[in-house]
């Protein structure tokens, strides 16, 4: 591929003289070294040890690099693959040029740890949480803003809104200031929300079910059909 590209073929002659994709062409011509053509279906697979490599990687920086020990720490916290694994895992660390980490949790599983009840999490998804606030002081602010919100509301502590607002904006976080902007505009109508006991639940109940019956008869029914399922529902 490069002794074509030195002698002046093009990318898309390339791709006709060898029948390959341009996709393909491209990768093989940016290429620099051939560690970075190593990817495929085989690479980056899912393994039971995964989620438990964040709590490995603590104890390990923590000084204890015993395979055994740190085996019989992770089967309580519900690791159930082999000790072979867990060896072979602290061999690389040991053994490997390149520094050896967990990889990073996927934005999905991060917003899934934050926004769910903390006693609902189980104690490695808390150890991963606890890690990714500890290294990204953004996600540790916006967990503790997201996280006081519901109180607010469960509680009915509608006077704590100005010192949330405050709070937010004190933080780097151009998202919430976004939301907390929205909430200034109507902040009277958000504190009453908040503080008083009354919703339009019941109202929003019978709306949906109203498009329930709606979409059930899409096609096949006129008004006042509509209008006789409506009152006898």
């Amino acid at each position: 591929m490069r002794t074509l590209l030195e002698a002046g073929h093009s990318r898309r002659s390339i791709q006709r003289q060898l029948g390959m994709t341009y996709r393909t062409v491209k990768q093989l011509a940016d290429a620099q070294t051939p560690e970075e053509l190593f990817t495929g279906q085989w690479q980056n697979r899912p393994s039971v040890l995964d989620e438990y490599k964040t709590y490995l990687d603590d104890r390990w920086a923590a000084g204890c690099t015993n395979a055994w020990k740190l085996w019989e720490e992770i089967v309580p916290l519900g690791y159930g693959g082999s000790y072979q694994r867990v060896r072979a895992y602290l061999y690389e660390k040991r053994t490997s040029p390149r520094p050896v980490t967990a990889r990073a949790p996927s934005p999905r599983s991060d917003a899934g740890w934050i926004l769910r009840r903390p006693e609902n999490l189980t104690e490695t998804e808390q150890i991963r949480l606890k890690t990714v606030r500890t290294h990204c002081p953004e996600l540790d602010a916006l967990t503790r803003h997201v996280r006081s919100f519901p109180i607010m509301l469960a509680d009915r502590k509608g006077e704590c809104l100005p010192e949330w607002l405050a709070a937010v904006r004190q933080d780097d976080l151009p998202s919430l200031h976004t939301l907390a902007a929205g909430i200034d505009r109507d902040r009277d109508a958000v504190i009453a929300g908040l503080s008083l006991p009354w919703n339009s639940g019941v109202v929003e109940g019978h709306v949906n079910r109203i498009k329930m019956l709606k979409r059930q008869m899409f096609g096949r029914a006129g008004f006042d059909l509509l209008r006789k399922r409506v009152l006898l529902a």
